[in-house]
């Protein structure tokens, strides 16, 4: 995945808090065993500092993933320190929620907060 693609654009409130939430229902990855499509629903939130995520660098971002063999845990913590090390938010939170594959979902949940 080439985080590269991502772009950002300066914060015009950077001294207020708010919360920023994406959502992408239809995330799409490979399984790294079994080589199936893997489909899920990626939830970010996060409480930008200085810049936010410009939304069409990040839906290219999310396609590098649509031929990738990756775990779910491995692509939620990907997307964070991506994301994370390009905005250095106050916070943010990701969520992958995945579809039923042979009767078992899964959710994986990873957060980051700045150090005060």
């Amino acid at each position: 995945m080439k985080k590269e693609i991502l772009e950002l654009f300066d914060n015009s409130y950077p001294d207020r808090e708010y919360t920023i939430e994406i959502v992408n229902p239809e995330f799409t990855s490979v399984c790294p065993i079994t080589g199936l499509p893997d489909f899920g629903t990626i939830t970010i939130r996060y409480v930008p500092a200085k810049s936010c995520v410009e939304l069409k660098s990040l839906k290219y971002y999310f396609l590098e993933f649509r031929n990738a063999g990756i775990f779910y845990e491995n692509i939620t913590n990907r997307i964070l320190d991506d994301l994370v090390d390009l905005l250095k938010p106050r916070s943010m939170t990701v969520i992958t929620e995945w579809k039923a594959r042979g009767g078992i979902t899964e959710t994986v949940t990873v957060s980051y907060s700045a150090k005060a």
